[in-house]
């Protein structure tokens, strides 16, 4: 009688080991199921990316053109010598390549009040230097955040364009009463190589 390895268990164990070292994936006589890989660990993941420039937003959407203030002033007289300074880097730059120097005169007042007092006033400042008027403009908003002003906005986007060198204003009530809003205005209009001509010196208000 012949002995088949189905018939002998011995010859059947021995059958089956020879098939499970020719495949890994088999276990007596059955495949295996393939191992699930193990997740990667949460804290291992990479985080999203947070640069702007990696995401393609350009930078002056995110990044305003004034340099961050380090010891802002603490007095009228160095809000004013501060304003005074960028007027005259201003003029001795526009003197040196010949150009007429054209401003925009500006006022603020409350809702429902006239501005035509305070802007006739900064007319004598442009007539006294010897300037071009090239936009009269005004907002009445009060005196709330100087960078939430339609018309102020506008003039720092004429300053961009290059259609205006500065503004002239009555006093520094018409950009703002507060240090800290008034020194931030001036920093914008000097990164954009502009300037403030008042009527009314800081210390005389």
């Amino acid at each position: 009688m012949t002995t088949t390895p189905h018939d002998d268990p011995v010859l059947r164990l021995l059958t089956l080991d020879l098939d499970r070292a020719a495949d890994p994936g088999v276990e007596r006589g059955r495949p295996l199921r393939p191992r699930r890989q193990a997740q990667e660990p949460i804290s291992s993941r990479r985080p999203p990316i947070r640069d702007p420039s990696a995401a393609g937003m350009p930078p002056h959407a995110l990044v305003d053109k004034a340099p961050a203030q380090r010891g802002a002033p603490t007095s009228a007289a160095e809000l004013r010598a501060m304003r005074e300074a960028d007027l005259d880097r201003a003029l001795a730059r526009h003197a040196g390549t010949g150009t007429a120097v054209r401003v925009a005169r500006y006022s603020l007042v409350e809702p429902g009040q006239d501005p035509t007092v305070r802007l006739a006033q900064t007319q004598v400042v442009v007539c006294r230097r010897h300037w071009t008027t090239a936009i009269v403009t005004f907002d009445r908003t009060g005196d709330g955040n100087p960078a939430l002003r339609p018309q102020l906005g506008r003039l720092v986007a004429a300053l961009d364009a290059g259609e205006i060198h500065g503004i002239v204003a009555l006093s520094r009530v018409d950009i703002s009463p507060f240090d800290e809003s008034y020194a931030r205005t001036l920093a914008v209009l000097r990164a954009r190589r502009g300037f403030l001509a008042l009527a009314r010196s800081e210390t005389s208000i």
